[in-house]
């Protein structure tokens, strides 16, 4: 037989105590405010970071009311990326400011004018992106085709060394004169054979070409210039080709000091050049006379290094 269970005695339930409660309420405010602090100092922070993160890039340029640059800012801007442009009213300017740290960058050069900079001034400014090839184009208020031209016909040119050379070869392309040897990227009117040259060159400097044009029979002016001048490219009576391989010394590329040709800020703002966006905004400001060119910056130094030798040669 088994033993009685004795009677068991329900213990009476334990009161509530309102401190629990209050204490319990007081952790859950506390927990939410830490959270919404941290939450703030987060976005303060990513924001400071992101402000912190932008570069600002000088770019000295002879054509700073273009409209590509405008698109092109923009496209910067989403990059964290903010160009100040730096304006400069002829081609001797921006060289030097960039070797004297006044820019970080400039686009107004062809790599033949980098070349004769860089010889002359014992510099080492170096290319860091391709961006086009531009005619330069012939063009008279007074007659409509270059056989219109009469013999000793007046024709303004840029007196500066490598776009005069070019002129030079433009003018002779044209069989509007005839240059020594069949002259070179380093031509000067010194070579001009006189006696089977049809016009007379006047090297005047060259944002004094277009207003030239009013004053003699016909002017080279280089594109920039034309359209600065309100000149339509498309009506240019001559124009050199920048589609061929002689055209290589005229391509036109950012430049930047040789110790920050691998700057990555650098490289970014020539590559965003080549976006569709930007190319379409540079060709239809040109008539679509202009030629976007794509080159390695290998192939450019190494362009530049043979037009420097040559140069060096001739001295």
């Amino acid at each position: 037989m088994s033993e009685a269970t004795p009677p068991t005695t329900a213990l009476p339930d334990k009161p509530k105590s309102k401190t629990g409660w209050i204490v319990g309420i007081g952790i859950a405010v506390v927990a939410i405010i830490v959270a919404v602090v941290l939450v703030a100092v987060n976005v303060s922070g990513s924001a400071s970071s992101a402000a912190d993160k932008r570069v600002e890039v000088k770019i000295g340029t002879t054509e700073i009311a273009a409209p590509y640059w405008t698109v092109l800012k923009k496209a910067a801007a989403k990059e964290g990326i903010d160009i100040t442009l730096v304006g400069f009213s002829d081609y001797t300017q921006a060289n030097p400011a960039l070797s004297t740290k006044q820019i970080d960058l400039n686009l107004f050069q062809h790599l033949q004018f980098l070349a004769n900079y860089n010889v002359n001034a014992h510099d080492t400014l170096t290319p860091i992106g391709s961006t086009l090839v531009v005619p330069l184009p012939l063009y008279s208020d007074k007659y409509k085709s270059v056989d219109d031209l009469p013999q000793g016909a007046t024709v303004a040119i840029p007196n500066d060394t490598t776009n005069q050379a070019r002129a030079l070869l433009v003018l002779q392309k044209a069989g509007l004169l005839k240059l020594k040897n069949g002259g070179t990227t380093l031509s000067t009117p010194a070579d001009i054979v006189a006696g089977e040259s049809k016009v007379t060159v006047i090297p005047v400097d060259a944002q004094q070409t277009a207003p030239a044009l009013k004053s003699s029979d016909a002017a080279i002016i280089n594109n920039n210039f034309a359209l600065t001048a309100g000149i339509d490219p498309t009506s240019a009576i001559f124009k050199d080709d920048p589609s061929s391989s002689a055209a290589e010394p005229y391509i036109n590329t950012f430049v930047a000091r040789a110790s920050d040709k691998d700057n990555k800020t650098y490289l970014k703002i020539a590559e965003l050049y080549h976006t569709k966006a930007v190319e379409e905004s540079v060709l239809a400001e040109s008539k679509n006379t202009a030629v976007i060119v794509k080159r390695s910056n290998a192939d450019l130094r190494s362009i530049l290094a043979g037009l420097e030798k040559t140069i060096k040669a001739a001295e």
